[in-house]
């Protein structure tokens, strides 16, 4: 396994492409789509011929240093979804997304924050990164739960994409956390 990065309880890795079953049957799943398409699924054939292709060429973009990254349990080895930490297209790269999917199986057990927290200190420490920020559904607390424990600060409101309205809580818009290098020594 290529391994990115270690946690207490998970294992990060880089998605290779034998893994389109993994993101398919993770997008299959209405409840962790919820707040992305209303609950629909992602088209396997969208999965196996884009999303797949291009976070292999993220890999290859960034150095594979950044990217979506396969999360895994130590412990038996289950995949239990991914983790993000990657800019915006055309971004400078010391300005870094964080997100996550996960499966509803490792919901409510840690997982997020404790994926979340690790590379938040790999980018700071390692990735030569300024500022971190994460989106969210206003609706959607379970997330922005995850960005409080972070330290993350609240930074904006932010519209709803067109392609979301139909998502419940749409009406509320979005949310956008951040938080700088500096924030993030003063608070360890």
């Amino acid at each position: 396994m290529d391994t990115y990065l270690e946690t207490e309880r998970l294992i990060l890795r880089r998605f290779t492409a034998d893994d389109a079953d993994l993101l398919i049957e993770l997008d299959s799943d209405p409840a962790v789509m919820r707040f992305l398409s209303g609950g629909s699924p992602t088209p396997p054939e969208v999965v196996r011929e884009r999303h797949l292709p291009n976070i292999l060429a993220g890999y290859e973009k960034w150095g594979g240093d950044l990217g979506l990254f396969a999360a895994h349990e130590k412990d038996g080895g289950a995949f239990i979804g991914w983790f993000v930490l990657r800019p915006e297209p055309g971004g400078p790269l010391d300005e870094v997304e964080l997100g996550y999917r996960l499966r509803r199986a490792a919901w409510g057990r840690g997982y997020a924050t404790e994926g979340s927290r690790a590379l938040l200190a790999k980018a700071f420490t390692e990735l030569g990164v300024r500022m971190v920020w994460a989106e969210t559904m206003s609706v959607n607390r379970g997330s922005r739960n995850v960005m409080q424990k972070l330290d993350m600060s609240f930074a904006d409101t932010i519209p709803t994409p067109s392609d979301m309205e139909t998502v419940e809580g749409a009406e509320q818009g979005g949310v956008r956390y951040e938080i700088t290098k500096e924030q993030w020594e003063r608070q360890r």
